[in-house]
Protein backbone atom coordinates (compact mmCIF):
# COMPACT_ATOMS: atom_id res chain seq x y z
CA UNK A 1 0.00 0.00 0.00
CA UNK A 2 1.39 3.68 -1.17
CA UNK A 3 0.34 6.64 1.00
CA UNK A 4 1.35 9.92 0.23
CA UNK A 5 3.35 12.31 1.77
CA UNK A 6 4.00 15.95 2.24
CA UNK A 7 7.67 17.56 1.57
CA UNK A 8 8.79 20.75 2.05
CA UNK A 9 12.22 21.89 0.15
CA UNK A 10 13.62 25.12 -0.51
CA UNK A 11 9.92 26.53 1.10
CA UNK A 12 8.21 24.63 -1.81
CA UNK A 13 5.58 22.23 -0.94
CA UNK A 14 5.85 18.71 -3.05
CA UNK A 15 3.61 15.54 -2.60
CA UNK A 16 5.19 12.45 -3.00
CA UNK A 17 4.39 8.81 -3.02
CA UNK A 18 5.52 6.93 0.06
CA UNK A 19 4.90 2.92 1.72
CA UNK A 20 4.38 3.39 5.33
CA UNK A 21 7.75 1.67 6.50
CA UNK A 22 9.88 4.08 4.25
CA UNK A 23 8.24 6.99 5.71
CA UNK A 24 10.89 7.62 7.91
CA UNK A 25 13.69 7.50 5.56
CA UNK A 26 12.11 9.15 3.29
CA UNK A 27 11.85 12.45 5.75
CA UNK A 28 15.59 12.04 6.74
CA UNK A 29 16.08 12.36 2.97
CA UNK A 30 14.09 15.15 2.67
CA UNK A 31 15.77 17.05 5.59
CA UNK A 32 18.92 16.15 4.39
CA UNK A 33 18.42 17.74 0.59
CA UNK A 34 17.07 20.59 2.16
CA UNK A 35 19.89 21.40 3.91
CA UNK A 36 22.21 21.01 1.34
CA UNK A 37 20.25 22.64 -1.23
CA UNK A 38 19.85 25.42 1.26
CA UNK A 39 23.73 26.03 2.03
CA UNK A 40 24.69 25.49 -1.71
CA UNK A 41 22.32 28.18 -2.40
CA UNK A 42 23.38 30.18 0.64
CA UNK A 43 27.36 29.80 -0.80
CA UNK A 44 26.70 30.10 -4.20
CA UNK A 45 23.09 32.53 -5.02
CA UNK A 46 22.40 29.72 -7.33
CA UNK A 47 18.48 28.65 -7.49
CA UNK A 48 16.01 26.60 -9.74
CA UNK A 49 17.34 24.01 -12.11
CA UNK A 50 20.94 25.07 -11.77
CA UNK A 51 20.63 24.78 -7.86
CA UNK A 52 19.30 21.21 -8.16
CA UNK A 53 21.36 20.16 -10.68
CA UNK A 54 25.14 21.41 -8.62
CA UNK A 55 22.90 19.81 -5.39
CA UNK A 56 22.58 16.27 -6.96
CA UNK A 57 26.39 16.00 -8.28
CA UNK A 58 27.69 16.95 -5.22
CA UNK A 59 25.93 14.35 -3.24
CA UNK A 60 26.76 12.07 -5.91
CA UNK A 61 30.17 12.79 -5.96
CA UNK A 62 30.27 11.94 -2.36
CA UNK A 63 28.47 8.77 -2.63
CA UNK A 64 30.54 7.65 -5.12
CA UNK A 65 33.69 8.53 -3.08
CA UNK A 66 32.24 6.86 0.19
CA UNK A 67 31.58 3.68 -2.26
CA UNK A 68 35.23 4.09 -3.76
CA UNK A 69 36.67 4.12 -0.13
CA UNK A 70 34.99 0.83 0.19
CA UNK A 71 31.91 2.12 2.24
CA UNK A 72 30.89 1.73 5.82
CA UNK A 73 32.40 -0.84 7.70
CA UNK A 74 29.92 -2.15 10.17
CA UNK A 75 31.91 -4.72 11.59
CA UNK A 76 34.76 -2.23 12.25
CA UNK A 77 31.80 0.05 13.81
CA UNK A 78 30.35 -2.42 16.55
CA UNK A 79 34.16 -3.35 17.48
CA UNK A 80 34.32 0.45 17.94
CA UNK A 81 31.41 0.32 20.45
CA UNK A 82 31.57 -2.62 22.15
CA UNK A 83 35.53 -1.34 23.07
CA UNK A 84 33.79 2.08 23.87
CA UNK A 85 30.86 0.07 25.98
CA UNK A 86 33.29 -2.14 27.71
CA UNK A 87 35.45 1.25 28.65
CA UNK A 88 32.28 2.89 29.85
CA UNK A 89 31.44 -0.09 31.83
CA UNK A 90 34.78 -0.46 33.88
CA UNK A 91 34.85 3.21 34.65
CA UNK A 92 31.00 3.22 36.13
CA UNK A 93 32.13 -0.36 37.74
CA UNK A 94 34.80 2.29 39.31
CA UNK A 95 32.65 4.88 40.16
CA UNK A 96 30.44 2.61 42.21
CA UNK A 97 32.92 1.63 44.67
CA UNK A 98 33.56 5.13 45.15
CA UNK A 99 29.65 5.34 46.35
Amino acid sequence: MTDTLDITLLGKEYRVACRPEEREGLLAAVAYLDERLNDLARRTNASGEKLATMTALNIAHEFLQFQKSGGFDMQAAKRRIGFVNARLEGVLAQQEKLF
